[in-house]
């Protein structure tokens, strides 16, 4: 005979009898007084395993009907059902929380080990927002859990996304003196014109690339950052000298984003990386960890994208660049600019 529940708002409700075979052998829900609580999706995967029984209004709820029962009393109630299951099916204990999921580690269950992971669950369909990113973010740091993310496509396959913070550290140290030489912005480079200067941005701090023998050319971070650093001195092509307000703004109506770019190149630079172009790539950079001077790197560490407070994901973008790091074997980092600069990686994760 199955055991028999009652739904109340949101929660299922079962008698002691559902506590000793529910919960002290497979962990379901939550004992309350003489009784176990178990919540939506608990309760639908339960009904799928004809396990239990559920009554609302006198009437017993057959999967369908409490499918849709629950789906009208909970957001997305679908997309936490799928990946209920499929975390249950790969042999986990998990439990739900506020947003999402607790998963306990392998080997470990409630009442014995801590969860592991906090679990974050939401479609592809949906903008996911930096802001809520970095409360969950904040959470689990307090807690000192990992923090997945499930995204469930159109066609309810589900890929499951690491995110954590990270400090990233190279050991790179830049020696160069100061006013080098004069650079001119052209349209949307700077050109560096003294062929023993060029030489030395270029071997002495991976800047730019050699036009020809004698010439080198500049992005616009490069440029603005030497000029910040006193390295170089830049003017337009009427010889007028630029600082950096003048260059930023300059910039600013070439790139619109260059401003949050350039805060994320000139903290890389200062932590000791290498930061060139990650156009190839669809990101704003690849990074080097450690470089040998006047060595010809070919392999890239991270690709790191900048991103401003009020960013918010397109998970089918993310998904791409996730992806095509993995595929390079790179990592992906996104730079979040507020106050302060924040780092934090995305990578693929294997249930």
């Amino acid at each position: 005979m199955l055991l028999q529940g009652e739904l109340t708002g949101n929660i299922v409700t079962l008698g002691r009898q559902a506590t000793e075979e529910l919960h002290n052998t497979s962990f379901y829900g939550r004992p309350r007084g003489d009784g176990l609580e178990l919540s939506l999706a608990e309760s639908a995967y339960l009904i799928y395993m004809e396990k239990i029984a559920v009554i609302f209004d006198g009437k017993e709820l057959d999967f369908k009907r409490f499918f849709l029962k629950a789906s009208a009393l909970a957001n997305n109630f679908e997309l936490f059902y799928i990946v209920y299951k499929d975390m249950r099916e790969r042999g986990y204990y998990i439990q739900p929380s506020v947003t999402g999921f607790r998963i306990y580690p392998r080997g470990g269950h409630p009442g014995k080990t801590p969860s592991e992971f906090f679990m974050l669950v939401t479609s592809e369909r949906i903008p996911f927002l930096l802001s809520d990113l970095n409360r969950h973010l904040d959470t689990i740091d307090n807690l000192k859990k990992r923090l997945v993310l499930a995204i469930v496509d159109e066609e309810s396959d589900i890929t499951y996304y690491e995110i954590r913070k990270i400090i990233p550290k190279g050991s790179y140290e830049l020696e160069l003196g100061t006013s080098l030489s004069v650079a001119t912005l052209l349209e949307d480079r700077c050109m560096v014109w003294d062929p023993e200067v060029s030489g030395i941005l270029k071997q002495s701090g991976f800047f730019g690339k050699l036009m020809d023998e004698g010439h080198l050319q500049l992005s616009l971070v490069e440029s603005c950052y030497l000029l910040n650093n006193g390295i170089l001195k830049i003017e337009n092509r009427d010889r007028e000298k630029l600082d950096f307000a003048g260059f930023s703004g300059l910039a600013s109506r070439i790139e619109s984003d260059f401003l949050i770019k350039y805060r994320v190149y000139e903290e890389l630079r200062n932590r000791g990386l290498v930061p060139k172009t990650g156009f190839k790539f669809g990101t704003h950079f690849r990074v080097y960890k450690k470089l040998e001077t006047g060595a010809n790197v070919s392999h890239s560490d991270y690709l790191v994208h900048a991103i401003d407070k009020n960013h918010v994901f397109s998970l089918q973008q993310l998904s791409r660049a996730v992806r095509l790091a993995n595929s390079v074997r790179k990592e992906m980092i996104y730079a979040a600019v507020n106050t302060k600069i924040y780092f934090f990686i995305i990578g693929r994760m294997r249930l």
